[in-house]
């Protein structure tokens, strides 16, 4: 342990103890949520005033609005929009280095973002958006001292930060673009970089393949304390560590061997929950034995850092209320008209879906970043949280299902627990009806290890069956086989996805796969990507599909 990274980790703690003990006060937030939100508007406007944009809708008036009056009139100002509809605005910025369009100044920072299937897009990263980010990652090490870590603690060790790469193109006009975790790593100064891995020439390698295995080589050896990364990744980055750790001689079993003082995984960008028995497995040795102690689950995205997860075990994320960015949610059914109405936080329901709408530090006004989300709590019973449960343009509705990806990842996981099979993986789309074959879905997952055709019936039947449990609408098609039959599933070997994203230039630690889609593109490529890599599954059946029929859920 330095002396420099101690007196880090005390500064730090000292400098988050009024923090925690504010997060840590539920009723303040609940009381106060509504006020914050709108004073984070009244901010942004007041901010944005003498923009292009600002002119253009009147902020100047706007931001000497109050209460329930402001955020009235500047949804009736600013109408909701989405990257096509701000992209004239988005050029004028980055194509053509113009100054004062949709945020003060010159934005010269600008983030790829990580959409699968979409073209390429920029984002822009002010220098207020840097702030907004640092912000939410010193709530995750708050949150993390109301779980019983030190900072002081977490700094004598090491952060292993598994994000994209870390090198940015400038262009002729002065732009720098890249991935979110490169701008971000350039800003990371002494003291702070003395306790961060990887090493800024690793980080900088576009191969992932490449990284990855030096990410092992850096960090075998350091005491690593604290892991930021989406859970398919890092199971990548802990199969290399243990390969390393037992090619230089050591006797090890599983990751916390070679990391015993691990203590918390911060993650984010899938859901968890069909990746734990892979990371128990990986991290104890034991698909059902313990867990990395300390995990917090983080909504990050290119445009905003908006949620993290405050309590142990509880799905919901804590809105981050007072980071420079006003939240609004579209009902899901109407996300995709010309002019979908967006409520605030006083008018919203729990266990109904909405499409997440931003307006952030950086210049997207009431802008729709596609994730749809349900909230669990809300003002006045508590803080507001939310769970992201699909993306607006990510479902299945070829037969009248209306299936969403929390549908999808749930019934997955509970096939996972009544078989005890390990998943990587996975997507869903339909199979449309043709002469031989019935209108049905098609699950083509990945698999620890090969199944057995009884172990793939029963994960399909119970994929089948949970599926009808999460969704009415699929339930009553499958009721009798009478509108759907039932699911195929197609068993994919550990890597099939990776090497389909690897093939469309997605591969690395800010990607991940869509979960499901109302066409084949994606099931087909991703199936085609599997057959290039060799069989399916070395010793297992090409496909499987649930017995019919189906028991009709009670």
């Amino acid at each position: 342990m330095s002396l420099t990274s101690s007196l880090v980790g005390r500064a730090l703690r000292r400098a988050l103890r009024a923090r925690a003990r504010r997060l840590a006060d539920e009723r303040f937030w609940a009381r106060n949520a509504l006020d914050m939100q709108r004073e984070q508007l009244r901010w942004l406007l007041r901010r944005a005033a003498r923009t292009r944009f600002g002119q253009e809708h009147d902020f100047a008036r706007l931001a000497q609005l109050e209460g329930p009056a402001l955020e009235a009139a500047y949804r009736q100002a600013v109408p909701v929009s989405d990257y096509p509809r701000l992209k004239p605005w988005l050029d004028r910025m980055f194509r053509e280095a113009e100054p004062d369009v949709l945020w003060p100044g010159l934005v010269r920072d600008w983030a790829q973002t990580s959409g699968t299937t979409a073209g390429e897009k920029f984002v822009p990263v002010s220098r207020e958006a840097f702030a907004h980010n640092r912000k939410a990652a010193l709530d995750a090490v708050a949150y993390a001292m109301l779980r019983g870590v030190d900072p002081a603690w977490v700094f004598a060790g090491k952060t292993l930060v598994l994000g994209g790469s870390s090198s940015l193109v400038v262009e002729p006009n002065g732009m720098r673009w890249g991935d979110l975790s490169g701008l971000t790593t350039r800003l990371m100064r002494w003291p702070f970089s003395t306790a961060i891995l990887p090493s800024r020439e690793t980080s900088l390698l576009g191969d992932w393949s490449v990284k990855l295995a030096r990410m092992a080589r850096e960090s075998a050896q350091q005491d690593v304390r604290w892991l930021n990364g989406m859970p398919s990744w890092t199971l990548k980055l802990f199969d290399a560590l243990v390969e390393h750790a037992r090619a230089q001689g050591r006797d090890v079993a599983c990751v916390r061997d070679v990391w015993p003082n691990l203590r918390v995984f911060v993650h984010g960008g899938v859901r968890y929950d069909p990746f734990e028995p892979r990371v128990r497995q990986a991290w104890s040795g034991d698909p059902a034995g313990d867990d990395i102690p300390v995990r917090i689950e983080a909504y990050a995205a290119s445009e905003g850092f908006i949620a993290l997860q405050d309590r142990a075990g509880d799905p919901g994320l804590r809105l981050n209320l007072d980071h420079r960015v006003h939240y609004e949610f579209a009902p899901l059914e109407e996300a995709q008209s010309e002019a979908p109405t967006a409520l605030g936080l006083d008018s919203v329901e729990t266990n109904r879906r909405y499409a997440l709408v931003m307006s952030t530090c950086a210049g997207l006004w009431r802008f729709m970043l596609g994730d749809v989300v349900e909230f669990d709590t809300l003002p006045p019973q508590g803080p507001p949280r939310l769970r992201i449960v699909g993306r607006v343009r990510h479902f299945m509705n070829a037969f009248g299902e209306h299936i969403i990806v929390d549908n999808i990842e749930r019934a997955v996981v509970a096939a996972q627990r009544a078989c005890g099979l390990a998943t990587g993986e996975f997507t869903a789309a339909p199979v449309y009806p043709r002469p031989g074959e019935s209108a049905r879905l098609e699950l083509a997952v990945e698999f620890e290890s090969p199944p057995t055709q009884g172990q793939l019936l029963r994960f399909a039947q119970a994929f089948d069956e949970a599926l009808q449990r999460e969704n009415m609408d699929y339930a009553a098609k499958r009721r009798n086989d009478t509108g759907i039959a039932p699911p195929r599933v197609t068993p994919l070997a550990l890597g099939a996805f990776h090497a389909w994203m690897q093939a469309q230039g997605k591969l690395g630690g800010q990607h991940k796969c869509p979960r499901c889609a109302n066409d084949r593109s994606i099931v087909d490529a991703v199936v085609t990507a599997a057959q290039r890599l060799g069989p399916s599954v070395d010793g297992a059946p090409r496909s499987s599909t649930a017995p019919s029929p189906s028991p009709a859920p009670t």
